[in-house]
């Protein structure tokens, strides 16, 4: 006999777990199913512990430039296992969190490998022992892994993933990064605080593609003046890998050079985990690349069967897999209050040194998409807060259509400025057009009045600039 619940989440990450708790929330027996660690990649190999990574490269530029301060700061050093045990420790923390939500919430954690064995069964195995679970729904929250180049499988010695290079024994002399998206750069950004000679290779025009134009065009500059070595339109076409280290072959201008490194991380994107999963038997839908396709609830083509996450498909960010987790159970329950995602308003950050943040279009996104628009531009250097702390590299650009003052996409680089972006998102999802963001009132001495001056600026009203 299998166990009986209401629903059966496969997967434990920030996508996974937030649904279970939103079906306990709405009355729903839930199981849960994780085959390693509670909180999936992001929170134990992802998004938490490459912050706390991060947080400790950026005290530690902090302390070489203490001079910049009026402060005084010798023989400035640091223990690389110290710094990974503490990265490793924030995740343990958090881990040990997620246990305590599914406690409190009464949800049944099943630890092993699961597979939908059939509409409304799932079938998971852990050693020598199977258990059989059965749900009127199942959420697929599996998640997705990183991409390996073919001829460059990673070895965790020369050839490193980002699991790898949050936990190195070694600190790399001089590596090679290959693409630069937001992990790419945040790695990259770790490496070189932490004194790495670092080169990132790009294959398309620009550096963290997907964002503005403006946004990347200044992160070539600030990563530059960092002295790392960037390489757009170019691209790997070989690596050789031995104990003193790595030969790659990049294209470099059309002509293919052999450049010397000593370690390499692979950050080409993530593929997902949709194979050995019973998705096949079942009929469930993918799209080009193996993605689940679903509506904008959740639900798969088959009755029963819903997606959640990385899964699914771009973005792949954790709060847009936790969210989208909130929306299947309350879809699942059958919650008045349910709403689709709308992919738009999804916020993007980067951690890297500057951070880079942005929600919904682009400037160019926003003219093919056939609007005319204001643009506003704010920088780090108008603002006083932002030249107290010392951090006067950046701007704000907000992008509107000319005509109904509809706020279509924010754009952000410099110090913190993952953490304003939120205002802007707030402001998309309630539909805020330019007049109640210029009415509004921002404290002051804050970075967050360049949010309020770029508004300003589309308009011919920027005080400070």
């Amino acid at each position: 006999m299998a166990d009986q619940y209401d629903l059966i989440v496969l997967g434990s990450g920030p996508g996974g777990y937030v649904a279970a708790i939103r079906g306990a929330q709405l009355g729903l027996k839930v199981a849960i199913v994780e085959r390693e660690r509670l909180g999936g990649i992001c929170l134990n190999w992802g998004c938490i512990p490459t912050k706390a990574l991060l947080r400790t490269s950026e005290i530690y530029h902090y302390m070489q430039n203490a001079g910049s301060y009026g402060l005084s700061a010798e023989n400035v050093a640091f223990d690389l296992a110290k710094v990974v045990e503490r990265s490793r420790k924030v995740a343990g923390q958090l881990n040990a969190g997620v246990k305590g939500l599914m406690k409190k919430n009464k949800i049944a954690v099943v630890e092993g490998v699961g597979t939908i064995t059939a509409p409304g069964k799932l079938s998971v195995k852990r050693g020598d022992e199977t258990v059989e679970l059965a749900a009127k729904d199942i959420i697929v929250a599996t998640g997705a892994r990183a991409r390996d180049l073919p001829f460059a499988k990673a070895d965790g010695e020369r050839i490193w993933t980002y699991r790898h290079a949050m936990t190195p024994t070694v600190l790399p002399t001089k590596l090679l990064v290959i693409g630069s998206g937001a992990i790419g750069v945040e790695f990259a950004s770790f490496y070189s605080d932490m004194g790495v000679d670092v080169t990132i290779v790009e294959m398309l025009d620009r550096i963290l593609p997907v964002e503005d134009a403006d946004v990347s065009d200044f992160m070539l500059k600030a990563l530059t003046k960092q002295k790392m070595t960037i390489l757009t339109n170019s691209g790997v076409s070989k690596i050789e890998s031995s104990a003193d280290g790595i030969k790659a072959t990049v294209k470099v201008n059309g002509t293919d050079e052999v450049r010397d490194y000593s370690h390499v991380i692979v950050a080409i994107g993530i593929a997902p985990n949709t194979e050995n999963i019973g998705l096949e038997a079942l009929g469930v839908a993918t799209a080009k690349g193996g993605n689940i396709e679903t509506d904008p609830y959740g639900r798969t083509n088959v009755a029963g069967i819903w997606a959640i996450g990385d899964v699914t498909g771009a973005p792949w960010l954790a709060h847009k897999a936790s969210h989208e987790g909130v929306i299947a159970a309350e879809a699942i329950a059958g919650y008045a209050g349910v709403h689709p995602m709308d992919k738009a308003n999804i916020p993007g950050c980067t951690y890297s040194r500057p951070q880079v943040a942005s929600v919904g279009f682009t400037e160019a996104k926003a003219k093919e998409l056939g609007h005319e628009v204001k643009v506003g531009k704010f920088p780090f250097i108008g603002n006083g807060k932002a030249i107290a702390l010392g951090e006067a590299e950046g701007f704000v650009k907000t992008v509107f259509d000319a005509k109904t003052g509809e706020l279509l996409g924010a754009h952000m680089i410099g110090a913190e400025v993952t953490e304003l972006i939120q205002g802007y998102v707030v402001a998309r999802q309630l539909e805020t057009t330019e007049t109640e963001l210029m009415q509004t009132v921002f404290a002051h001495p804050t970075l967050s009045e360049m949010m309020h001056e770029s508004v300003l600026g589309a308009y011919g009203r920027a005080i400070h600039f």
